[in-house]
């Protein structure tokens, strides 16, 4: 199982960063360590003191395929979960500045999460999913999938032109405008449409 993970698809999030939209999209990977398993929390890792959360949509990988025409690119995923991406923000600054590659930024143990999948069919909009962040009980994130630079099919045919895409692969979608850090402590609410899909603790 592989973690795919895309950078900068929500415009409003690549400005708040001081970055350039991408023309096409940008993509690194997270080994499948990285994933919390169910029921744990997310233990602050000792080598960073500036973690953030990245709330995103994430979709699963239902069959295997390579070079993946985008008019097709539907029917390799058909359920959508709401996810994070942590990453040591301090680790990552230090790394583009010296131009070293981000792994240890991105892909530490412990560094992803999601929801239970749920159909894509079954909810509100299937073309504008809404999902939304709370830390502590205060509302820090919210979007919507018809706002990413690059819409699901569009990634799916992109990323399978480099990379074989498998079942049980997931795709982190990128995350909209509002990232900030986690304390310890802190408990983190996921919600996908309007209805609360994830709790995780910071520990």
């Amino acid at each position: 199982m592989k973690i795919i993970c895309i950078g900068r698809n929500y415009r409003k999030h690549a400005e708040e960063m001081a970055q350039d939209v991408p023309a096409q999209p940008i993509f690194f990977m997270k080994p499948e360590t990285a994933l919390i398993k169910a029921g744990l929390p997310f233990f602050y890792p000792s080598f960073s003191r500036q973690v953030h959360y990245e709330a995103e949509l994430v979709i699963r990988i239902n069959r295997t395929g390579k070079n993946i025409q985008e008019r097709f690119a539907h029917r390799y995923y058909d359920s959508v979960a709401a996810g994070f991406d942590f990453t040591a923000r301090d680790l990552q600054k230090e790394c583009i500045s010296s131009g070293k590659p981000w792994e240890i930024a991105k892909a530490f143990d412990g560094s992803a999460a999601h929801s239970d999948f749920h159909p894509i069919g079954g909810l509100e909009d299937p073309g504008n999913i809404r999902f939304s962040l709370k830390k502590n009980g205060l509302l820090v994130q919210q979007g919507h999938s018809a706002d990413m630079v690059f819409g699901f099919d569009a990634l799916i045919a992109h990323v399978s032109r480099y990379v074989t895409l498998k079942i049980g692969d997931l795709l982190f979608t990128g995350t909209p405008a509002g990232v900030g850090p986690v304390e310890v402590d802190d408990k983190l609410e996921l919600f996908l449409e309007d209805k609360l899909v994830f709790t995780l603790k910071v520990k």
